[in-house]
């Protein structure tokens, strides 16, 4: 086996540290545009990963999902990593394979566990997302809905389907905002800066303080939304004036 063997640790004492098949299936296709991410947490669900121990750490590493590139800044402690993304979360980086962790990190020990174990160690660490093969050859950032769904062994849908607001999302969107009174109207769609971009109407004529009221507003209702909060990732706000 190319790699470094796993330590000796039932029920993996017989690991050889390569990636589970459909697990590679499902970075492969995302790689040529044949697949998704949805199609790679459904493929992690029930397999193993690796966790990196290091002792040091040191450095910016560069996370790909999708189209858009996140620089993660490694905190400097001895043991498990945790990585923070632009947006101020903390990340649980897992691996795939030995050979992945090894191009990541040539001295990182790997410690197996089951998926599920690790996306409810990073949900109990309050590390809301996770990274998948943060060194190549397919990084992949799994958003926290989908880290909520491993940990919880259930299957996971995206908030946002080949470029469509999935539709019991949307309903939900529409239902959180339906008495919040500035809000004339609101529509969903995918975001630019998020993955979901809410964009809302408001009555005309609001002062400043109004207009910050109706944000907070709007603000508690969609964080108050089980879907929302289950299904979604990441929400910005456009706001329109009626006219």
């Amino acid at each position: 086996m190319a790699g470094r063997e796993l330590p000796p640790s039932s029920p993996f004492a017989h690991d050889d540290g390569a990636a589970a098949p459909a697990v590679a299936a499902a970075l492969a296709a995302l790689a040529d545009g044949s697949g998704s991410l949805g199609g790679v947490v459904g493929a992690l669900a029930g397999t193993r990963v690796l966790v990196p121990v290091l002792a040091e750490l040191e450095v910016a590493d560069l996370v790909v999902h999708g189209e858009h590139e996140h620089t993660v800044d490694k905190e400097a402690s001895a043991g498990i990593v945790a990585l923070q993304t632009p947006d101020g979360r903390r990340a649980l980086p897992v691996f795939s394979a030995v050979t992945s962790m090894a191009a990541w990190r040539a001295d990182a020990r790997p410690v197996p566990t089951d998926v599920a174990r690790a996306a409810l160690s990073a949900v109990q660490e309050g590390w809301e997302v996770i990274v998948l093969d943060a060194g190549g050859p397919v990084p992949v950032l799994l958003p926290r809905p989908a880290v909520w769904a491993l940990a919880k062994q259930e299957p996971w849908s995206p908030a946002v389907h080949d470029g469509t607001v999935e539709p019991d999302v949307a309903a939900a969107v529409a239902s959180a905002l339906s008495t919040v009174g500035p809000v004339v109207r609101c529509a969903v769609e995918p975001g630019t800066r998020a993955e979901l971009a809410v964009v809302v109407t408001l009555v005309g004529g609001l002062d400043r303080g109004s207009l910050e009221n109706a944000v907070a507003r709007i603000n508690a209702a969609l964080a108050a939304s089980e879907v929302v909060t289950e299904r979604v990732d990441s929400v910005e706000l456009r706001l329109r004036r009626a006219s």
